[in-house]
């Protein structure tokens, strides 16, 4: 549609119309012209209307079909609603178009300015959600770089190397060492204040002292670094637990929830060394929930060869508690697997057998080579079989259970949680390290 030629178009009137007959734009806009001349007075006349600017350049659109004309009528008005319709009405009246018949009839009239506020509601919409999405988040943003630097702000210096550390240092009684200020700040940020950074490899006079002042955890980074930080740590001060980021991570670069899940899993300085001297690389307590291999355990052909009845009449002989654990066949173990025997703290999980359920015995039996757990109720009849993996989980959201029979390791986590569901047997293939005998739990091994 061309220009209308009038400043504010208010309303636009348009018509449909069918012609007997082929005729030009021309005779359309002649036609309307013609009859409506002095029908309604010389104040809605349509060329005074456009001489004064009132309406607009009346536009017609065409089509020719079966020796017929149809198209479109479209006349702009800035009237008033009232005098737009009267108009509008009046095209209604022309029924011929030069020597053809023809039939106009009105669509609708429809409001320019509803269209333009239409325009201005969607711009609105548009211009309320890039304040929310965009510009709303940049004051979050504003207000966590206020806290980070706030925490920056709490870094101190400790000692007479000016170690960086947290406010809380010297007031707790117990401290968490880290490998660097990066280290620190991160720690600060996630509410850890009694945090010290040893400042790199070589370890000074003041940390040492510190160290040996204070309950210490060393938590370092799960790569090579972390490792020679922490033979260092040993050589001069008495460190009493480690905690090691994931591997391959950096303390730094860990969320609240991972630095959280890190320091839960700190194991006793002692067992960190043992490890170190046995394998070489990053101790994880984690490793003792990942039950191992089968080649990995103590070679015990022998003993698979019998029943578990007959090792059950072999087992009770061997030392318990206070005695580091041996095996049936000590001189076919390789010395590397009797280091790690010897490398276990002194308190050993109760070994119970002789009055031990043949159920028990004879469910680790089934499971054997299977790495699986099985989940026992009162008559020991089974509630489930998940893989040992999942043994955690599943203890914690089954009820009634009475016994757990894994082809694995038995850790103080599963320990402490079969206690706490009051579990009666934990039967095992072998026991890591347990620092806490259980109350109410009678621990099987098949060692």
């Amino acid at each position: 549609m061309g220009k209308t030629y009038i400043d504010t178009v208010k309303y636009m009137v348009k018509a449909n119309f069918e012609v007997d007959g082929i005729i030009e734009k021309p005779d359309i806009v002649g036609a309307l012209f013609g009859q409506t001349e002095g029908l309604l007075g010389d104040d809605l006349d349509f060329r005074e209307l456009q001489k004064n600017g009132r309406l607009g350049r009346i536009e017609v659109d065409t089509q020719v079909k079966g020796g017929k004309t149809f198209g479109q009528i479209y006349v702009p008005s800035s009237l008033d609603m009232v005098e737009t319709s009267i108009l509008a009405a009046s095209l209604e009246i022309v029924d011929r178009v030069g020597p053809c018949e023809a039939r106009i009839t009105v669509e609708k009239i429809e409001d320019s300015r509803s269209v333009k506020r239409k325009q201005l509601l969607d711009r609105a919409r548009s211009l309320l959600k890039n304040l929310v999405v965009e510009e709303l988040p940049e004051s979050k943003q504003l207000t966590e770089l206020v806290r980070d630097e706030l925490k920056v702000a709490e870094v101190s210096t400790y000692g007479e190397d000016k170690l960086s550390c947290g406010p809380m240092l010297t007031q707790s009684e117990s401290i968490v060492v880290v490998e660097g200020r990066a280290d620190v700040i991160n720690l600060l940020k996630n509410g850890i204040k009694n945090v010290v950074a040893v400042g790199g490899a070589n370890v000074g006079k003041s940390i040492a002292k510190i160290c040996n002042e204070k309950e210490v955890t060393v938590f370092l980074d799960g790569d090579r670094g972390g490792d020679i930080i922490l033979k260092e740590l040993m050589a001069v001060a008495d460190i009493d637990y480690v905690a090691r980021a994931p591997a391959g991570k950096e303390v730094e670069e860990l969320a609240r929830k991972e630095i959280i899940q890190c320091l839960r899993k700190r194991i006793p300085g002692e067992q960190a060394v043992n490890g170190q001297k046995r394998g070489g690389g990053q101790v994880d307590e984690r490793q003792s929930d990942r039950f191992p291999q089968r080649s990995q355990r103590p070679p015990v052909e022998m003993q698979r060869q019998q029943p578990m009845q007959r090792q059950a009449m072999q087992l009770p002989s061997r030392p318990m508690m206070a005695e580091q654990p041996t095996v049936n066949t000590p001189s076919r173990m390789p010395m590397r697997q009797q280091e790690q025997f010897q490398a276990a703290p002194a308190l050993q999980p109760r070994v119970v057998v002789s009055d031990s359920p043949p159920a028990l015995l004879s469910a680790l039996k089934e499971l054997e080579g299977s790495l699986k757990a099985r989940l026992l109720g009162s008559s020991f009849e089974v509630i489930a079989e998940v893989p040992i993996r999942d043994i955690m989980k599943a203890l914690t959201d089954t009820e009634g259970v009475k016994a757990v029979v894994l082809d694995g390791i038995v850790t103080q986590r599963l320990v402490d949680l079969c206690e706490q569901k009051k579990a009666e047997y934990l039967v095992g293939v072998r026991a890591g390290t347990i620092m806490r005998k259980p109350s109410g739990t009678k621990i099987i091994v098949a060692e």
